[in-house]
């Protein structure tokens, strides 16, 4: 298992990993958009911290599948 999560590293940094990593790198900054959006948003209320986290980590995670479901790899 640590073998294919550090073959896995090697070919990202080396840039062999991801077939078109504009494309990649455009969703992963609209999903964490989202997410921080949410965060800021509900931390102005009176809500305590760990609620916004809660929230915001859940949108987040609930939509990167629906972001990254054309992604490819080589």
């Amino acid at each position: 298992m640590f073998e294919i999560g550090w073959l896995s590293a090697k070919l990202f940094f080396k840039g062999k990993l991801i077939r078109n990593p504009g494309y990649f790198f455009k969703q992963i900054i609209i999903g964490t958009s989202i997410g921080s959006i949410i965060l800021l948003s509900l931390s102005q209320t009176e809500l305590p911290l760990w609620l916004p986290i809660t929230v915001s980590s859940l949108i987040t995670g609930t939509v990167m599948p629906f972001l990254l479901k054309d992604f490819k790899m080589k």
